[in-house]
């Protein structure tokens, strides 16, 4: 079934990235806006809007909302993003029910990886290492229990949760501060996501946080796009990431990307999707840590590196499609580097920093992509998220394209709001990022 017509569900630089694939294909896009993004890029490039509510976030959740504007406009699918509906079963299952194609996975596919526990099972069915860890656990004994068995240093992790929220690190410490730490994370990931199931894992130390990237169409075809490395992280939130990942062995490589296949295979998956690991760099091990069924906010790198298109191949396998490529026709070359640009000051606690953008003028150059919603004059909502846009470098080699991230960074000139922009550098010229010694404890050598 040939898809003429998308209602893009989102915002942001992700809607302008899912608009200009769509341009490519020759695919009208009607987006859906909120009162505070009428005139934003997005709106400028995308073929017609639909005002589905008021600026809060909460607008991009109104899942009736968005299937009526995407009915009524005439759009045959819809592209969820990253972020808002796009993990949300019950939208991709909205979309089913009436008619239409939801761009990515099956809802069953949505509701069986989101929720960790049942993903964490399915790897272990696979033969998939798992961290030594616990199911559901819903009160203070529970946990002891668990502790007690494995051993500190843990972690207490919300089942349905992602981004960080309800997620907590407990080194040693007495019962009384045990039980106050899970009641704390329980009622984080309850108000973030209505289920405050919890469950415990270990906690490795000096990790790596690698992720493969998939795709799988619906005749049981499933390939790599090779690993990204997004160690490099505040507050469980990525903010420098790469492909391919430093100082991993090809044999490390070579296993972390079958089990990612084997396991897309084994529950059919279909459309773009990213295994994540933790890589213990003491033990050199890797253990699956979960899967997430959506386009994720790190892709350019993976294409810069393997010259593929993931949001065409995801229309591509929403229509219906079989994968052009097999996973010998696959080549990765050279190496690419992100930088997330966030509207914060990354110096003041990363507070948020919404504003007017007085000055924007962006790198520009061979090797250098930056894909943004940001222009002269904009004002940047305190609404939604503070990513204003990411910067990539590609070389070929590592270390020329951190010289090239770093040059892309001084040429970059915003002006009007603060932004993560001089923290990126002080990363990029710390002696272990150059190394590739990186973790998920790197950014902690900067104060």
């Amino acid at each position: 079934m040939g898809i003429s017509r998308v209602l893009v569900a989102n915002r942001g630089e992700i809607a302008v990235r899912i608009i200009r694939s769509c341009k490519v294909l020759g695919i009208e896009t009607v987006l859906a806006v909120s009162d505070a993004d009428r005139d934003s890029k997005a709106a400028e490039l995308a073929d017609s809007t639909v005002v589905i509510g008021p600026p809060p976030a909460s607008t991009y959740l109104n899942i009736q909302r968005l299937i009526k504007a995407a009915v009524e406009s005439g759009a045959q699918a819809v592209h969820p993003g990253y972020g808002f509906l796009s993990e949300k079963p019950e939208f991709a299952r909205a979309c089913e029910e009436n008619g239409l194609i939801f761009i990515g996975p099956k809802s069953g596919h949505i509701e069986k990886m989101g929720n960790k526990l049942v993903a964490r099972k399915l790897a272990e069915y696979c033969g998939i290492p798992v961290l030594p860890g616990s199911e559901k656990v819903s009160s203070f004994e529970e946990v002891l229990k668990v502790v007690e068995s494995i051993g500190y240093p843990v972690m207490l992790k919300a089942a349905a949760g992602g981004g960080g929220r309800g997620m907590k690190v407990i080194r040693q410490c007495d019962r009384g501060r045990l039980r106050t730490i899970f009641e704390e994370a329980s009622a984080e990931a309850a108000a973030a996501f209505a289920d405050g199931t919890m469950y415990v894992e270990k906690f490795i130390p000096n990790a790596r946080h690698v992720e493969v990237q998939l795709l799988g169409d619906k005749y049981g075809n499933v390939v790599h796009l090779g690993e990204r490395d997004c160690s490099t992280q505040r507050r469980n939130q990525k903010l420098i990431e790469e492909a391919g990942a430093p100082n991993i062995s090809g044999t490390l490589r070579e296993e972390l990307c079958a089990c990612a296949v084997k396991l897309a295979k084994n529950i059919g998956y279909e459309s773009a999707g990213t295994c994540e690991f933790i890589y213990d760099q003491d033990e050199e091990k890797f253990y699956f840590l979960e899967m997430n069924t959506r386009i994720q906010v790190e892709h350019p790198v993976t294409e810069m590196v393997s010259g593929v298109d993931i949001v065409i191949e995801q229309l591509n396998i929403a229509e219906g499609g079989t994968l052009p490529f097999a996973q010998e026709d696959i080549s990765l070359r050279g190496h690419a580097i992100e930088c997330r640009i966030n509207a914060e000051d990354p110096f003041n606690s990363f507070a948020p920093s919404p504003g007017v953008i007085t000055c924007w003028d962006i790198p520009q150059g061979p090797g250098i992509r930056v894909d943004t919603h940001c222009r002269e004059g904009y004002k940047v909502p305190f609404f939604y998220d503070s990513l204003i846009g990411k910067l990539i470098a590609y070389a070929d080699t590592r270390e020329r394209c951190i010289r090239k991230m770093l040059a892309a960074l001084d040429e970059f000139k915003i002006e009007g709001i603060k932004n993560t922009i001089p923290f990126q550098k002080k990363v990029l010229e710390l002696p272990d990022f150059r190394e590739g010694r990186v973790s998920t404890h790197i950014l902690e050598q900067i104060r």
